[in-house]
This record gives C-alpha cells, structure tokens and sequence, in this order.
C-alpha cells in the first residue's frame, strides 16, 4: 500500500494551488498559544479572583452558577476592560511574546507554520482556512515575503476579491484576537454568517482540503459545511496524533478522505515540503533542454537579426532561475547538520543553474565583445541576491550559482582566447560588496567567499582547495564539446582561477606579509604536486609578448605591463608563503 503521505505530497504537486488548508488550534499549540476556550477559562479565573470567589475545580460551572448565564468571550472582556484599547492589551497578552517567551521561541511561527508559507511561496497552496485567533500564519507569510489577503470578519468578504484572482488567502472563520466579535462559545460555533457560509461553500466544493490541529469536535457550523459540500472533486487528507473521535471520524467517512497518522504538525509540513521537492528535482527539465538552448545560442549569435532572440532567451532563462534561488526554500534559518544542509542545496543549485551555465558557457566561447552585456547582466542579476537573516554560512552560499555561471563563463573565455570578454566578465559585471557598494564581480564572488575551506562541506574533497575541486569536477562534463582533453580543461580551469586571483588581488592590493592576497585555487597544489605550473606560463608569456600579451591588450591591468609585473610579483609571493598545500 502507498504511504498516504506520499499521496499527499503527489496530490499537492500535481494540483498546483488546488489545495486549502484547515488549520485547528493543534498547529499553534507547539508556540504557546492558548485556545478560545483555555482564554475564557483563564478570564473567569480573572474575574473569580476580582470577586473574591474560588472558581476551581471548574470555572465554567462556576460562572454560570454565578452569573446565571453560561461563560462569554466578550461579555468576560467586556467586564474586565471596558475600553477597546484595554481589550487589546489585555488580549495581546496570550498571543503576542513577552522578551522571555521571545527567547524561547515561543508564541512565534513553528516549523509548521514556515513549511506552510514555503509551500505558499512556491504557488502549492493559496487558501487557508484557520479557526485560530493568532496571527502566527500571516507572520510566516510576511517573513516570506508573502502579502496574504486575511479575512477574518463578514466587512472584509465584502470587498475581497475572488479567490481566483488573489495571490494567497487566509480565511479566519472564528474572527482575530483583536478583534472582540470572535467566535469562542458552543453556542457562537453553532452557526456561521451567511457570508461566511458561501464563501466557505465554494474553498470546499472547489478545492482539495488538508485538515491540520482540528479535532472537529466543537465546530458545529464548520462541520455541517463539509458535511453538506456536495461533490468531492480532490481528495479531503486528515492528519492526527491519535484515535479519531466520533465526529471527526463521521466527516472523514462521509468525505472518504485519507486519515493520515503523523508525530505532530511540525513533521507532517516539513515532510511535505520536503517531497514536493523531490518531486520538482525529477521533474527539472531534461538535460536536452539546455542543449537545445546552447544550440539555440549558437544559432542568434552569428544572425544579426535574431538579437532580440538572444536577450529573450538570457532575459528569461535568467529571471526563471533569480526566482528559484530567492525562493524560501533557499532561507538562511534551516536547522539541519550544516554539512548535511550545504550538500543538499549544491545539489540543488547546480540542477536549477543548468541551461543558464549551458547558455554562458556557450555564449562566451563563440560569442564576441557586442554579445558580452548578455552574460555580464546575467551574472549581475544572480550575484545580487537580496538581504536577509539567518546563518552566516548559508547566506554566503546563496552566492554559490553565481559562483558556478562565473566559472563556467570564465573558462568558456578562456578556452576561446576570448580575453575581452573575460575582462567584461571579472570587471564590468558589478555586484554589490558587504556595505551595498557596487564592485567588480571577480572582488566579492571567488571560492572562499563562497564557503571557507576549514568547512570542508563536500564529501570527497577534504583536503587542499574543496570548492575549486568540486567546481572542476562539476563543470568538466560541460565542457566535452569544447574542451574534450582532460588536461586540456585542467590547464584553462587553472588559468581561469590564477587570473581571478591576479585580477583580484590588483584591484584590493591587500597586504600580506610581503604580498597581495587574492583568492587561492587548485593551481597551487598542482604547480607544486604535479607540476602544472600556471604561474610560470603566464610569466614567460609577459616575458615573451610584453605590452601585446592578450589579457593586456583586452584591458585588464589597465593595460599597463608594469602594473600587471607589479601585481604579478606581488600575488606570486602571497602564494610562495601560503604553506598548507
């Protein structure tokens, strides 16, 4: 038999946006927030405590007996804030952090709560449906950079938009914690407004439903509305921790719905997260797909009437892979073995950075100086990710597609003897540093700034220079048609990396001991293990060609053989004192 969860996460993949969520008070449990019922219980205690009167064992009892009328979420606030702003204050207590709750985390987004917007994010789900007061959802949301239309009053459907023409929407059916007009009691869950009521009609009629934290026990109107939905378009999916009760179980027979047996709503969101990946990386395009797009960049670059061809195709191929590497699966607070974590999103990103390395690599070997704003303002878009928190080593792995496109282009020029469009690539694609100032590509982009070498994150690259091993061994195969000879790519991956460094180090002209640092790379090891020595080639060139050595004539060093000798003698002895190798 299919493990359900597998189901689901099928269900939710193939019916993009198809699904809501109904999300009970279990999901916001793990946070700290009390339910309607825990509040007024702990408001009648208030109250017993002002009267002088012992409300225990029950308060419930005790306040009916006491007030001849059974317990009242607004008529308890009412008593014991009389002004708007008093109530707000008094409420805020339960649902919004304290300093101290702050630090543990508490009264704050869960797991859950995150894996939910990651899922909204990338388009999977676009209604929720809540009976929680709290705004743990829409906070989860906003940390997305998700905007949700929150309907928690019949004022508010009046003047919402469809649903199908909103982005996503949270739908509070028992009203918001600020505002007093909340349903809490038997008797206010008895019905819903008739507004309410359609618009709860057309999520179940038109949409799948996976029920979260919702005993279905106390809901009466919530219940008749599924009961009453008359077709069963998607399959309803109901997760517990335990035993369904009978009515509960009544809604799951009636809808034939999958029950689903889960540790808690953490789990069950991070688990569904987790495979609607999976299934988005079987299903990235085929390989053939950036093959046709480098024969395709073949085809514009020599047809001066297909640039407009060209741009659309960087343009789009571009942007589609901005928007997945921005995404909130790509967030800087994961809580997974930090090896296990980077590993993972390597993986990740070379898959989405295929046909843009495909397009740069092929761009950059056949192409000329007047294709070169393509590729510099590809690199430039992908560079520049946006600010935001988390772990330090995440945040600067964010940077590891550009760090892929810039190798990848940058032996593509090298290998063509194409040195001007390798000083378009390291000069003029600007990127912004660490105070938001826009520098060359080739200051801030390098290996080590993408992940220091003492992380040794990649399994089977331990020792030496990690990330310019994995990075040659990543991009060899994409160089089959250009660069076939394994000695061949070794020796341009090489030249590629000592320029970068030499450029770099020209450019920051950082002291070190008696050198310039600039960023190492695996020619060290193998100049000094293996004899490829990139350094002493490119000097008997300086030597032999002078003032027409290529790289000079395309503009790097200014075009001074002085300044490259200078930077030249000075990078050489940064490396001569690097001793680890």
């Amino acid at each position: 038999m299919i493990d359900p969860m597998v189901s689901l996460a099928f269900s939710v993949y193939s019916n993009k946006g198809a699904y809501a969520l109904l999300l009970g008070s279990g999901i916001s449990r793990a946070a700290g927030i009390p339910t309607g019922w825990e509040i007024t219980l702990d408001l009648i205690r208030k109250v017993s405590k002002l009267e002088g009167a012992d409300c225990e064992p029950d308060p419930a009892d005790w306040y009916n007996k006491q007030h001849g009328a059974s317990p009242d979420y607004s008529a308890l606030l009412d008593g014991l804030a009389t002004t708007p702003t008093e109530r707000q204050q008094l409420l805020r207590s339960y649902f919004e952090p304290t300093e101290d709750e702050r630090d543990q985390n508490l009264k704050s987004p869960t797991k859950a709560h995150v894996a939910i917007a990651k899922l909204a994010a990338s388009g999977y789900i676009r209604v929720i449906l809540t009976t929680n007061f709290d705004r743990l959802i829409e906070k989860a949301l906003h940390d997305a950079d998700i905007s949700p239309t929150v309907i928690s009053t019949t004022d508010q459907l009046k003047g919402a938009l469809p649903l199908v023409h909103s982005g996503v929407t949270v739908i509070k059916l028992h009203g918001d914690y600020l505002d007093t007009r909340i349903k809490n009691t038997g008797e206010e869950l008895l019905v819903y407004d008739p507004e309410m009521n359609l618009l709860l009609d057309r999520v179940l009629d038109e949409y799948g439903l996976l029920v979260c934290g919702w005993s279905g026990e106390w809901d009466t109107a919530l219940r008749k509305a599924i009961e009453r939905c008359p077709v069963r378009r998607f399959t309803m999916y109901w997760s517990t921790v335990s035993e369904l009760k009978e009515k509960a179980q009544s809604l799951v027979d009636s809808r034939q719905a999958v029950v689903l047996r889960v540790q808690d709503a953490n789990h069950l969101f991070e688990s569904l997260v987790d495979k609607v990946q999976s299934l988005e990386d079987m299903n990235n395009p085929h390989p053939l797909s950036a093959k046709m797009a480098a024969a395709s960049v073949k085809r514009y670059i020599v047809d001066p009437s297909s640039k407009i061809r060209l741009h659309d195709l960087v343009h789009e191929e571009t942007e589609k892979l901005f928007r997945e590497i921005n995404s909130p699966m790509f967030g800087g607070d994961e809580q997974l073995e930090p090896k296990e974590e980077l590993q993972k999103r390597a993986v990740k990103y070379r898959s989405l950075c295929d046909t843009l390395l495909h397009i740069l690599i092929t761009g950059c070997y056949w192409g000329s100086s007047e294709h070169t704003r393509y590729w510099t303002s590809a690199l430039q878009r992908i560079a520049d990710v946006g600010s935001r928190s988390g772990y330090v080593y995440l945040l600067k792995f964010r940077r590891y597609p550009a760090l892929l496109l810039l190798y990848g282009a940058g032996i593509a020029s090298v290998a063509a003897g194409n040195y001007q469009t390798l000083a378009s690539l390291l000069l003029d694609t600007k990127v912004k540093d660490e105070n938001s100032k826009k520098v060359a590509i080739c200051s801030e982009i390098y290996a080590f700034a993408v992940i220091e070498n003492k992380d040794r994150f990649l399994p089977g690259y331990e020792q030496r220079t990690p990330v310019s091993d994995h990075l040659a061994k990543e991009l060899q195969d994409l160089f089959r048609d250009y660069l076939p000879d394994q000695e061949e790519f070794g020796n341009c991956f090489d030249r590629f990396e000592y320029l970068l460094g030499l450029v770099h180090a020209d450019l920051k002209r950082r002291e070190w001991k008696d050198g310039w640092w600039g960023p190492l790379g695996r020619f060290i090891w193998r100049g000094r293990h293996f004899g490829v020595n990139i350094a002493e080639q490119i000097e008997n060139e300086i030597e032999t060609t002078g003032a027409n050595w290529p790289p000079l004539k395309a503009g790097f060093f200014g075009g001074s053989l002085d300044q490259v000798k200078t930077a030249k003698n000075k990078f050489d002895k940064h490396l001569s004192q690097v001793s680890y190798f």
